[in-house]
């Protein structure tokens, strides 16, 4: 195929071009309604852009097949039988990957260490839960995805489940065994997920670790603005294989999507897929190289330990490791990720992507080089020279990954749409918790909808809170009150 072509972009210039005049939305008409303090900041080519798919960037009908053929390039591009375009983002894509494994009731094999989205997807959806460990590492409070033996054993115990999901990489940079999940799962006939948000670059290089598709997986779901160059939002996944239809996935997808994509998303993600097409190798081999130096500069630094292969591989651990993220452990300084992130927001204007009780995680992309990386180095060098000027963080009360798990009383959706109330966090300790309570970044859920709440993550959150954790999604955000069923109303139990 073709991948100096890239049809939606062509098509957007051709219709710019024509001057074709749309008596459609959106209502500022190619930029001429637009406010002029928004295009002074936006510029008047994201409303240039900002045309109907159907009826603007193609016909009424796409007779024209501008947004297919774009679909099948990114297709070939990444060696899938089929690819779909989402400018829901990777929360509407694996959610739509779900619907197409399972139904109300029917069960899933998930990994616990998965995204906000996919514990979303369930109460959407109804389908029951089986919830596989993540593989823990107790000494650095970090989690790998979970092993091919542990989904073995959950098949095993839940022969009925239809399918499973995992996430890998982490937001850590940590890879599962997905041959040996895909292994697993295809042995019984059964399809395996993986929400691959952060992994849209792995296809293209040879050093990084293997692709999703590649390695066996039926559907994989990508975040093309995370590593790549998209916009925020779009979303890609791909599918292979004969245990999904893809007239079933089409429809899930158009089930949960918006009827007005952003052509501007399509654009960024047909983009890119030619960028990586033609100069991705190059591109990330330099990322890559600039990436293997920054880790070296980062590890000089006095009380700074870059985590690497030694850390977070191995058994028990993860199977690989995309070394582009950076993820510096600070626990030798008297600062906690949290701090750290702060200021160096506030003294450097950088902002990391994960900051947690001893960590940060900063994320390099092919975007990056010298001038970037050099700026990153100094404020770290400059950081750990000034730890000591921090004011003392409150101690979080992080206990053993055992300690975090609790039972899942009832369905995520039971619980969600239950009867409710919130009750201060101090009497809620036993409880059925009906909201989710996921510090964010990077979007793991440690509460979700019908667990029985324990003392121990109770106390674990509130603790965090007050060192800096953000929790988003919680009703009180600084958890003063925890949402929980009614008790006089109940609900079936989980495992019914």
């Amino acid at each position: 195929m073709d991948h100096d072509a890239a049809p939606v972009l062509e098509a957007l210039a051709r219709y710019q071009k024509a001057g074709e005049l749309p008596f459609t939305p959106p209502g500022h008409k190619q930029a001429r309604g637009a406010d002029p303090r928004v295009r002074q900041v936006l510029g008047d080519a994201v409303f240039h852009g900002d045309v109907l798919a159907s009826g603007g960037l193609d016909d009424r009908r796409t007779r024209g097949g501008v947004l297919q053929r774009a679909e099948h390039l990114m297709a070939d591009a990444v060696h899938a039988e089929h690819t779909f375009f989402s400018t829901c983002g990777s929360s509407l894509s694996v959610k739509s990957a779900m619907l197409a494994v399972a139904g109300p009731h029917e069960k899933l094999l998930v990994g616990r260490d998965a995204h906000k989205a996919v514990v979303s997807g369930l109460v959407l959806s109804g389908i029951r839960p089986v919830w596989v460990e993540p593989q823990w590492d107790d000494e650095r409070k970090l989690a790998h995805a979970p092993s091919a033996a542990s989904f073995e054993a959950a098949f095993a115990e839940h022969p009925d489940a239809r399918g499973a999901l995992v996430t890998s990489p982490t937001p850590y940079g940590t890879c599962a065994d997905l041959s040996g999940i895909a292994e697993v799962c295809h042995r019984r006939g059964r399809p395996v997920i993986v929400d691959e948000a952060w992994g849209a670059h792995l296809p293209f290089h040879p050093d990084l670790p293997t692709w999703a598709m590649d390695a066996g997986a039926d559907v994989c779901v990508t975040s093309i603005h995370k590593m790549g160059s998209g916009l925020e939002q779009g979303s890609v996944f791909h599918l292979q294989g004969p245990h999904i239809d893809p007239a079933v996935l089409a429809q899930r997808a158009d089930l949960l999507g918006t009827t007005s994509p952003s052509v501007l998303l399509y654009a960024g993600m047909d983009g890119w897929r030619r960028q990586m097409a033609l100069h991705g190798r190059e591109l990330l081999g330099h990322a890559l190289e600039l990436a293997a130096e920054v880790r070296e500069r980062l590890e000089a630094v006095e009380g700074v330990h870059v985590n690497g292969r030694e850390d977070f591989t191995g058994e028990g651990r993860a199977a690989d490791l995309d070394p582009l993220p950076i993820v510096m452990d600070l626990s030798q300084l008297p600062v906690t990720g949290y701090q750290a992130a702060d200021w160096m927001r506030e003294h450097h204007h950088i902002d990391v992507h994960i900051s947690d009780h001893r960590r940060i995680n900063t994320q390099l992309t092919h975007a990056d080089d010298q001038e970037t990386a050099g700026v990153l180095i100094d404020a770290v060098r400059e950081l750990a020279a000034r730890a000591h000027e921090f004011p003392k963080a409150p101690t979080i009360s992080l206990p053993a990954s055992s300690a975090l798990r609790m039972e899942q009383a009832c369905l995520p959706r039971d619980a969600y749409f239950g009867g409710v109330e919130d009750v201060p966090a101090s009497e809620a300790t036993g409880r059925i918790a009906a909201e989710m309570i996921t510090p964010y970044p990077p979007g793991i859920p440690v509460v979700l909808p019908g667990e029985r709440l324990t003392d121990t993550v109770v106390r674990y959150l509130r603790s965090g809170v007050e060192a800096g954790m953000n929790l988003p999604d919680a009703a009180s955000t600084d958890l003063d009150t925890i949402r929980v069923l009614i008790e006089d109303r109940p609900v079936p139990p989980a495992d019914d």
